[in-house]
């Protein structure tokens, strides 16, 4: 056992899929537990939403993906917890900065619950638009965007996502794909974090007043700042209305998060978006910190995902200490 410690990443939009994590459903009590406490706070929102879930039904549309990744998100992390594995360092992406919040103590499950299944009624008013996931830097897309169309993701040294119109959008991907640029379609029917959700990210300001945010009781690395979190920013109502318009920094918040050491990255959420992003830093490929999917895509033959889990369970518990 090494002394690594654990840093839990949660993913966001765009990381949804039909049935996600579903297989833990009534097989993992912690997990299950905590699905039904998320969807208890949705109201009869929730029953149709585990409906949805656990049938395989189409989830991209905004009012489906982020309640339902916000509850598998948060029961994956508390899956993980229930391992007896104490977590030095969270991070999440777009909604999962949610997930780390909470989990770190900043808003009660319920309470952030109900703002969420709002919000995502409040966003599926955004002014049509989609996601392109590009294989290039910042630098290298400025000269293909314009207007409303805008880098509204760094994911990596050369991965950003550009969000906009979606006519905007559809030009954006012909050049660059005639100028050899890799791009790949972000499963979202809206321009997260681009202005274009500026006036129905602003319909949030009341919500986020009614709640109390505390202080983390763990560190939580922002992936909306690039640093570390501090208490201010926690328990600022405006940080957290302003999310679905802002850019999501997540390389910068991972570049923060291991200059602090040497971590096991474990992500806790459907697929190995995560992870795989953060096997091109520096500190990943030279060893010095290492990554463990819980439910990667690519899987030994015959498992599912409570297999899967387990996997990554005794993966985590091996290399990890507990406590």
């Amino acid at each position: 056992m090494d002394e690594r410690r654990v840093a839990l990443l949660f993913p966001g939009t765009g990381a949804q899929y039909p049935a996600m994590a579903a297989g833990l459903y009534g097989t993992e009590p912690v997990f299950t537990a905590a699905v039904e406490e998320v969807l208890a706070a949705f109201g009869g929102r929730g029953d149709l939403l585990r409906a949805d879930w656990l049938e395989g039904r189409p989830i991209d549309h905004v009012t489906r993906s982020t309640p339902l990744l916000f509850a598998v998100d948060y029961a994956l992390g508390r899956l993980v917890l229930s391992w007896g594995v104490r977590p030095a360092a969270l991070l999440g992406h777009s909604i999962g900065e949610i997930v780390a919040a909470t989990l770190a103590g900043v808003f009660e499950v319920a309470d952030i619950a109900r703002v969420i299944a709002v919000r995502a009624r409040h966003l599926a008013d955004a002014p049509p638009g989609s996601m392109l996931a590009v294989a290039a830097g910042p630098d290298d897309v400025a000269p293909y965007l314009g207007g409303d169309l805008v880098v509204g993701a760094v994911n990596a040294p050369r991965q950003v996502v550009l969000s906009g119109p979606a006519d905007r959008l559809a030009l954006a991907r012909t050049a660059l794909r005639d100028d050899g640029w890799i791009c790949r379609p972000v499963p979202a029917l809206s321009p997260f974090h681009s202005p274009a959700m500026r006036d129905v990210a602003a319909r949030g300001a009341d919500l986020y007043t009614t709640l109390r945010p505390r202080p983390p009781r763990l560190p939580v690395y922002s992936a909306y700042l690039g640093r570390l979190m501090t208490a201010g920013d926690a328990t600022d109502p405006g940080f957290w209305i302003g999310q679905p318009a802002a850019p999501v920094l997540f390389w910068p918040a991972l570049e923060a998060l291991l200059d602090g050491g040497s971590y096991h990255l474990v992500e806790a959420g459907p697929g190995d978006g995560l992870t795989t992003l953060a096997r091109q830093h520096p500190a990943v490929r030279d060893g010095f910190s290492v990554t463990t999917a819980l439910l990667p895509f690519r899987r030994k033959p015959g498992r599912g995902d409570a297999g899967t889990a387990a996997l990554a369970r005794d993966r985590l518990t091996a290399l990890t200490p507990a406590g």
